[in-house]
């Protein structure tokens, strides 16, 4: 059994190996096209990237009343969340409640005295109300 794996071993070493031109790698047939390809997607990604602004301007002209109101909506969540984290920190404080609370319950104790009670008043107070609501709609 020897003899024969003699033979097979040497079998297995007598395979060429060219070691002559050690370091160097096998030329790429396509990289010529593919360096072509990669010019003209670069130069088209130039291209978009100088008419960005007027991408943008054409986006922003296009869809302007839905993202005002996505804004709005944004700002006033960002809004509510700030004013709750406030209060919450300034209910933490001792004595801060309670008082809060006297100034908001004597505020609605004068506002209804002031505007609600008497019909004068009460005219008075739609008429400012009427006036803001002009001002905010831009009718005024």
């Amino acid at each position: 059994m020897e003899p024969e794996l003699k033979e097979k071993s040497a079998v297995a070493t007598e395979s060429k190996i060219n070691t002559e031109l050690g370091g160097t790698l096998a030329q790429f047939s396509g990289a010529e096209d593919t360096t072509e390809q990669v010019k003209a997607y670069a130069a088209k990604f130039l291209d978009s990237i100088g008419n960005l602004d007027n991408i943008l301007g054409d986006f922003f002209n296009q869809y302007r009343s839905q993202l005002t109101i996505a804004g709005i909506a944004f700002g006033s969540f960002v809004g509510v969340k700030l004013t709750l984290a406030l209060l919450a920190a300034l209910n933490e404080i001792p004595l801060v409640q309670p008082t809060l609370e006297l100034v908001g319950l004597g505020y609605t104790a004068w506002f209804v005295y002031r505007y609600i009670l008497k019909a004068d008043n009460r005219q008075e107070l739609s008429a400012k109300y009427d006036g803001v609501k002009k001002q905010v709609l831009g009718q005024k």
